[in-house]
């Protein structure tokens, strides 16, 4: 697998470029688009903590097993959220996607496609890695049927094996997707995004 490196990803509605400091107050304003940070389970920081989330993203970025983005939208350049490839293992051609996490007003929209479409092309095309995980909060349904609606297969749970903000332990569900199940995959993203709405 190549070097998971720094790199802007654009499509229709967003573009996804590396995440730095200066998308502290952007990062804010999506987060209090829903005050997502009251969610016991995500990752989403509180408005006084996000410099330090971001701080951590890069440390993560630094230490080589996590590449964060912002999530902006194409037009506007407002931030509309942040995603990242984390828990990167290039000794077994295995990348993670996580750390996803919308402003309200673009939740159940093209953004997240758009967004899983760019990261999972670059992943599987570009890098040449051989499985993209998800892992999510067992109670954060909503994450679950998004990464279901993706294609992603569920591959069981993990228990007892995560803190969260509150100070409670999660169990932890896992997904992935192989390169060989990509294509069709791929197919079917393409598909969403391009279907007459109703």
């Amino acid at each position: 697998m190549k070097p998971v490196l720094p790199v802007t990803l654009a499509a229709g509605p967003i573009r996804l470029v590396p995440l730095t400091p200066e998308h502290v107050p952007g990062l804010q304003a999506a987060a209090a688009d829903g005050e997502l940070w009251n969610l016991r389970f995500t990752s989403v920081p509180a408005p006084d903590e996000t410099a330090a989330y971001v701080e951590t993203a890069l440390a993560g970025q630094a230490a080589g097993h996590r590449l964060p983005f912002a999530v902006l939208d194409a037009h506007t350049g407002d931030v509309l959220g942040s995603s990242s490839y984390h828990d990167i293992v290039p000794a077994v051609e295995r990348v993670e996607i996580g750390y996803t996490w919308y402003a309200s007003r673009v939740q159940r929209s093209a953004v997240n496609t758009t967004a899983k479409l760019l990261l999972l092309t670059h992943a599987f095309e570009t890098l040449g890695a051989k499985l993209v995980g998800w892992r999510t909060d067992n109670f954060n349904h909503a994450s679950q049927r998004a990464i279901e609606r993706l294609g992603a297969k569920r591959d069981g749970v993990i228990r007892h094996h995560a803190l969260r903000r509150d100070g409670t332990v999660r169990d932890t569900v896992m997904y992935s997707l192989t390169v060989g199940e990509w294509p069709e995959v791929k197919a079917h993203l393409n598909w969403q995004l391009t279907r007459p709405r109703t």
